[in-house]
């Protein structure tokens, strides 16, 4: 090991048992659950929702009350957030969701994911990025802009399942955008970094700054009198003026004005998908994810692997447990390199891949003793989402996550419309030979994906985790705290997370083969020496670790939710 490495692995330890006294000082002293649990799990009779605004899950409160049933509260809370939480969301991204209908007793899908320009081929892209000095497909900008499928999304689920009209379900996100909101803490804090990062993109800060480019921090009062008169459009003239009216004809021209290939007929032709949702079972428990283009089967891979291992005897945190789940990840995200992309272009080996006999196979490429190598997936690890998740007294439930990609997306935000673009198709690969090569009307690799778990046939808890390539990492983590380690709801999402990443940077000395494994303050000191003598290469990256939503169905027909305390998250019921 070189001086640099023995001296930085010195310095980190000592971070981490820093950073985990001082956690350990300042927690408050509970007489119930575990030690690093942060609150309550929250119950509730009639419904409940957790969101990642205490605003917006007071809304999908005030919906269920007004007689609208969890799928009028997740659109709605869903406005609420892409006008209080851009950072992470809004209309000009996609939505997948997951909804147990009560009804049918049955679990429907939808991937409201967005497809390139028509008129961009794979040629024309190459010369584009030739001529601006590029070899990949940038972040930001009009080129990695994608049609936006959120509010398709949204007409689609509330056209099946919704019941109060859609002016009514907006109208609160409308009021907000007028009258103004003030910010919470870690919203602020990554809205103060977007300003910076995209004050140079067109439209940006004349929407999303206050005068001189300043951006707003917590407690101001922010106002996007722009996005309400958008809203309500959409509102009262429905999905048509989104996809075939004056918000699309805007969008065109703004982005075309700019350099862009969106054109009315990427619009026009626009559609989500209805999808049947995968499983797996792990331990007597269901896993139901989305299938590809996103990377939901990620997760059922994982379980599938680490079903085989007797975590009974395998204490959480100790370093067993995360070299297992480690190692697991590094064999899956394998496949999620090569063939996670749209399944409208490719013919993907889904049945295969999540079958219990290839995880047997894969398996046994795990070394108990010794951390692998592994290869960089070949695709970029980080984003930001929101995740929500509501109930009624019906039964019904909802999975829901939207996302415009690397927080405000594109940063491309036609001030008129107040809402800024998405920019997924820079998850496109640029290799002709590769699942995900761009082409023109596809849907890129997408990393947002709703869970839900059942028992027996039966509704049990909706959850999801918000953060890239950590969501199927993290929903791995959430069963097995479940199920495993008998966790209740709230501990299983504040239990500390770990996230390995298999991409690395060229000029930094510790990026070796085998990547890095992130871990958060809170695991037992002995296992952080034993993973480092085991190989596993570990590193701080503070922010990495995702945003937790989940409600559960308890046996006696109650309510039980629970909110992420790493965000602004906030559950609640009635």
């Amino acid at each position: 090991m070189s001086v640099y490495n023995f001296c930085f692995v010195r310095i980190f330890n000592i971070s981490l048992l820093a950073g985990l006294l001082v956690s350990q000082l300042h927690s408050a002293d509970r007489v119930t659950d575990r030690p690093f649990v942060t609150r309550s799990e929250v119950f509730a009779s009639h419904g409940m929702a957790a969101t990642s605004h205490p605003l917006a899950t007071q809304i999908a409160i005030d919906v269920l009350k007004d007689g609208g049933n969890a799928i009028d509260a997740a659109i709605a809370a869903n406005a609420a957030l892409g006008l209080m939480e851009p950072t992470g969301s809004g209309v000009g991204g996609d939505l997948f969701a997951i909804v147990w209908d009560a009804k049918t007793r049955k679990l429907y899908g939808y991937n409201g994911s967005g497809r390139s320009p028509k008129g961009l081929s794979y040629e024309k892209l190459m010369e584009e990025l030739e001529s601006r000095g590029l070899e990949s497909i940038p972040s930001k900008g009009v080129l990695p802009v994608s049609v936006p499928g959120c509010v398709d999304a949204w007409f689609a689920l509330h056209d099946r399942f919704g019941k109060l009209p859609m002016d009514a379900i907006l109208q609160p996100a409308v009021n907000y955008a007028r009258e103004g909101f003030p910010l919470t803490e870690v919203i602020g804090y990554y809205w103060g970094r977007a300003v910076k990062i995209f004050a140079e993109q067109p439209g940006f800060l004349e929407v999303y700054a206050f005068e001189e480019g300043v951006a707003p921090q917590k407690g101001d009062i922010f106002r996007n009198p722009s996005l309400a008169n958008t809203l309500e459009l959409i509102g009262k003239e429905g999905r048509d003026s989104y996809y075939r009216g004056s918000i699309a004809n805007e969008i065109v021209r703004f982005v075309q004005k700019h350099g862009g290939y969106l054109s009315m007929e990427d619009f026009e032709t626009h559609e989500g998908q209805w999808v049947e949702p995968l499983s797996t079972t792990y331990r007597g428990v269901e896993l139901w994810e989305l299938p590809p283009n996103g990377q939901g089967i990620a997760a059922l891979q994982m379980l599938n692997i680490l079903e085989h291992y007797d975590f009974s005897k395998i204490p959480f945190g100790s370093s067993e447990h995360i070299h297992l789940f480690v190692e697991a990840k590094k064999l899956v995200f394998e496949d999620r390199a090569k063939f996670y992309s749209d399944p409208d272009f490719n013919d993907l080996p889904i049945e295969q891949l999540i079958s219990k006999q290839y995880a047997n196979n894969r398996r046994e490429l795990i070394d108990l003793e010794r951390a692998s190598s592994t290869y960089p997936s070949g695709l970029p690890d980080h984003g930001d989402t929101i995740y929500l998740t509501t109930s009624d007294q019906e039964g019904n439930m909802v999975s829901l996550i939207q996302s415009n990609y690397r927080g405000h997306g594109s940063g491309v935000t036609p001030p008129k419309l107040g809402f800024c673009l998405q920019d997924r198709g820079e998850l496109f690969s640029l290799n002709s030979s590769h699942f995900n090569v761009y082409a023109p009307g596809k849907r890129p690799f997408h990393t947002i994906i709703p869970a839900f778990l059942t028992k027996e046939g039966k509704p049990w808890i909706s959850f999801g985790v918000m953060g890239g390539a950590t969501q199927p990492q993290a929903h791995v983590q959430i069963v097995m705290n479940l199920v495993d380690f008998g966790m209740n709801l709230q501990e299983a999402g504040d239990a500390p997370r770990m996230v390995h990443t298999g991409s690395s940077q060229p000029t930094d000395e510790i990026m070796m083969d085998g990547g890095l494994l992130h871990l958060e303050s809170g695991f037992p000191d002995e296992t952080y020496s034993s993973l480092e003598e085991m190989g596993h290469k570990l590193a701080p990256s503070p922010g990495i670790f995702g945003g937790y939503q989940a409600i559960m169905k308890a046996d006696n027909e109650v309510w039980v939710g629970a909110s992420e305390s790493r965000k602004d998250g906030h559950a609640a019921g009635y």
